[in-house]
């Protein structure tokens, strides 16, 4: 059985999602079953539409309840959010124990540690929580020291000209 490996995009730029969409597409067309998890980008998206047209190879879940993405919502709303991103971060963790697919990726999950939704612990015990044999994605800005022994990849993404 191949290792897979945990990759990180993280950095101020645009096109984190977009590189590990990039990812879960090619894991796709090897034949290899795929979940996205995004976190913290409330309901809308154009990413949104076309993966669910590539179900069942590429699944998509958002547990947000929101159309606006976390940073925007109100004091009550978020109260709300935070407790579908608990739901999410559980479904996350049952996904990786299960070994439900090939490759999970974990859209904007360092965004939970960076907003103090969920600790480091938190998600290092779920990288913990991953056979060998599952590749794990996981994006978001900020790429803790504390959880670069757990990662295998790390790529910052940054602009260098902004219009």
């Amino acid at each position: 059985m191949e290792q897979e490996m945990v990759t990180a995009y993280c950095g101020e730029g645009r096109g984190k999602t977009a590189a590990a969409l990039g990812q879960g597409l090619i894991a796709a067309g090897k034949g290899k079953s795929v979940i996205v998890i995004q976190f913290l980008k409330g309901r809308q998206g154009v990413e949104l539409e076309i993966l669910k047209r590539m179900e069942p190879e590429i699944k998509l879940f958002r547990f947000d309840r929101f159309a606006k993405n976390y940073n925007e919502l109100a004091p009550g709303e978020k109260e709300e959010e935070a407790a579908n991103i608990r739901n999410a971060f559980g479904f996350a963790r049952k996904v990786l124990v299960t070994g439900e697919c090939d490759l999970l990726i974990l859209d904007e999950i360092l965004g939970l540690v960076d907003l103090g939704l969920v600790t480091t612990e938190d998600v290092r015990g779920l990288l913990n929580a991953r056979d060998d044999s599952m590749g794990l994605v996981i994006t978001g800005i900020h790429m803790g020291e504390e959880l670069m022994p757990y990662v295998d990849r790390v790529y910052e993404i940054t602009s260098l000209k902004k219009v």
